[in-house]
């Protein structure tokens, strides 16, 4: 069972390795915790997650894993030594309650019935007199009352959560790095953009100079100033609006927000589905439009450009010319996409569409091959790694 969980939080992408669930195994078997649904999630947590931005993921998995809580007591119980079992039951019980144990079979009944209940039990249970449950009379649960009971689960007092609500609250989704962006996130998702450089008046303390030069001069203070560091990164904006797009109104605002606030150096445009021989600088007022041409020569290879849209539309306003829905443009949007890529070499494409989609629109398909992959999810994960390709052109993002 444990093996298979495991594997299943490997597969869908929680990085855990083989350390780790061996050191899992072995708390486990010192009893760190109790045979206990909420005991054993914690624990789990613990060990196999590293990043906070796992977090939420972890939740989500362990509830889709242990759909039946029973399940991990049941699987739990099958690994508990029957003479450990016995030793823990007799600090469990008083002395009376020990006789009354007996009076009724001993604990070698108790336990086969135990057993028959874990068969027998498919979903969670509270109050009554046979399950294995909560707040009942059965000998088997916990915040209960029975003498002839064995404590399954967390007897703590009551107002205990149990582990499906903390893991179905999911207090940590916000730390999850493929939600989508608030402005806040875009902000600080896009300060790995920021390159440094000290230009024009040196206004600011070279303090590691002035320790360098001091030293040359045996003690002779030798104050050296330097100009402050600025972000002189140059970003080009490209945004597609309308249509499919409207979904994404307020993230691309956000995103619009965020990137005026972080760069000194931004210049934005729009256009429609594709990039076709014009573009236009007000959205309100699409006749007013810039010629394609005019960006490339006005731009220089400096500029970083970052296009965002949902790439979804017919393929021949792609592929073909007079493809545009618009306008009956005379070369198609893909000649156009690759003049734009032959004159930056730093850019990336942000789509809004949840990532495990792209593979089945075709549209989408031809603008990542175009892109050779350098189109990102716009998440934090995705903007981030976003931002580290236009630094480093050989970052890509695979699916």
């Amino acid at each position: 069972m444990f093996l298979d969980f495991f594997l299943y939080l490997k597969n869908n992408k929680l990085p855990v390795t083989i350390t780790e669930y061996l050191t899992l195994l072995e708390a486990l078997d010192k009893d760190v915790v109790e045979y206990d649904t909420t005991d054993f999630y914690y624990l789990s947590k613990t060990v196999f997650v590293k990043n906070e931005i796992f977090l939420d993921r972890f939740d989500v998995l362990f509830g889709q894993y242990f759909k039946d809580v029973s399940k991990i007591g049941a699987e739990l119980f099958a690994l508990i030594p029957e003479d450990w079992l016995k030793q823990n039951l007799s600090r469990e019980f008083s002395e009376e309650e020990k006789a009354k144990i007996e009076a009724m079979g001993g604990f070698e009944q108790l336990l086969e019935r135990l057993k028959e209940l874990f068969e027998e039990q498919k979903e969670r249970h509270e109050g009554g007199n046979k399950w294995i449950g909560t707040n009942g009379t059965s000998p088997f649960g916990n915040n209960g009352y029975n003498p002839e009971g064995i404590k399954i689960g967390n007897n703590k007092s009551g107002g205990q959560r149990s582990a499906v609500k903390v893991w179905e609250d999911r207090e940590f989704k916000n730390y999850d790095d493929d939600l989508e962006l608030n402005t806040r996130n875009i902000k600080m998702a896009l300060r790995r953009l920021r390159i440094l450089t000290r230009e024009g008046v040196e206004d600011e303390l070279d303090l590691e100079g002035t320790i360098q030069e001091t030293s040359r001069n045996a003690g002779l203070l030798d104050i050296k100033m330097q100009a402050s560091k600025k972000n002189k990164v140059k970003v080009l904006l490209l945004l597609d609006v309308g249509g499919s797009m409207d979904d994404y109104i307020e993230l691309c605002s956000e995103l619009f927000s965020a990137a005026k606030y972080q760069f000194k150096n931004l210049e934005h445009l729009y256009f429609h589905n594709c990039i076709y021989e014009t573009l236009w600088k007000d959205n309100e007022r699409r006749g007013e439009r810039v010629s394609t041409w005019e960006i490339l020569h006005k731009y220089n290879q400096d500029w970083k450009v970052v296009i965002v849209g949902d790439a979804s539309m017919a393929t021949y306003e792609i592929t073909s010319p007079r493809g545009s829905i618009e306008h009956y443009n005379e070369e198609s949007g893909l000649t156009w996409l690759q003049k734009l890529s032959d004159h930056f070499p730093n850019l990336v494409w942000l789509n809004p569409t949840t990532s495990s989609y792209w593979q089945y629109t075709q549209s989408i398909k031809i603008i990542r091959d175009w892109s050779e992959n350098r189109m990102f999810p716009l998440t934090i994960s995705g903007i981030t790694q976003a931002m580290k390709c236009l630094k480093n052109s050989k970052i890509r993002y695979e699916l």
